[in-house]
């Protein structure tokens, strides 16, 4: 049977969401390809199994043919560097497109530093200029290390990574976490802000329930998009705590510490595994109990 790899998004013709099917992981990243007039800008390679080159080939392809143009240079770039954002990361760098010159910046602080012209971190803003499109870039480490956050003037649309979406916000540094969210509070005061786009959906459409770990089919999912407000909500949740780290459930979202801050359970590990059964034994027959 076929099943489609990727679903693809097109928000407007110079911006395309896409997001890895659940049937190849159950991680289901959302990745997002941002066209400027001189170049086009590719954040994430998605997660295991996900076969991107080809899908990333063919929309951008239909994109030149629709400008008439024969060649676009592409910049791969991260989010952060966990495994379910990488993974494409050699596929495309092996791709040999002469339609599609690949530049490819490494998800390390000092890689993304660099590119993006961050003079110091993670205090100083940094930016990217893809041809009448400035992309404005924060640091922010607390999920990752290497986590960064981006602007994009044209949309208003805010990109956040693993940081800010309706799920489970895994958080490995509190308190860079917490000025990673003041750092992003400050950078949208007085900004317009249509949309805080995360990577992934775990939030379900009833308030305060998630999806479990390892969970491949979520038909009754939250709506993606996060206002300015989330960021308010995760601010004051932060602060409660008071430095010790706890899981905090919201109606859009939880605050979930984890390793080194909160060790993984076998009641965890057993859940994922059950979940993970369950969905793989009904894979072609999700509809049914």
């Amino acid at each position: 049977m076929e099943m489609p790899e990727w679903q693809v998004h097109e928000y407007n013709p110079d911006l395309y969401f896409l997001r890895q099917s659940g049937c190849t992981d159950y991680e289901k990243p959302f990745v997002f390809l941002l066209f400027g007039a001189g170049r086009a800008l590719l954040l994430d390679t998605g997660s295991r199994r996900g076969n991107i080159a080809p899908q990333i080939q063919l929309t951008v392809h239909r994109w030149l043919v629709r400008n008439n143009r024969a060649s676009i240079p592409l910049v791969v770039v991260h989010t952060h560097s966990h495994s379910d954002h990488v993974a494409g990361d050699a596929e495309l760098q092996a791709l040999n497109d002469p339609g599609i010159p690949i530049t490819y910046v490494a998800p390390t602080v000092e890689a993304t530093q660099k590119f993006y012209g961050m003079r110091r971190w993670p205090d100083d803003p940094g930016s990217v200029d893809l041809g009448s499109r400035i992309i404005d870039v924060l640091a922010i480490p607390g999920h990752d290390a290497a986590g960064v956050a981006l602007y994009d003037r044209q949309t208003a649309i805010m990109f956040t990574g693993d940081s800010v979406y309706p799920g489970r916000l895994y958080i490995r540094d509190l308190l860079a976490f917490e000025k990673s969210n003041e750092r992003m509070l400050r950078f949208t005061e007085g900004k317009v802000l249509a949309h805080i786009l995360g990577n992934h959906i775990e939030q379900s459409r009833t308030p305060y329930l998630d999806y479990p770990v390892g969970t491949m089919y979520q038909p009754n999912e939250h709506e993606w998009a996060l206002s300015r407000g989330a960021l308010l909500e995760i601010q004051a949740g932060l602060a409660g705590m008071h430095g010790k780290p706890q899981r905090i459930m919201y109606r859009d979202f939880s605050l979930w510490p984890v390793a080194p801050l909160v060790q993984e359970t076998d009641e965890t590990r057993a859940a994922f595994k059950q979940t993970q059964k369950q969905q793989l034994d009904h894979m072609w027959d999700q509809t049914q109990p």
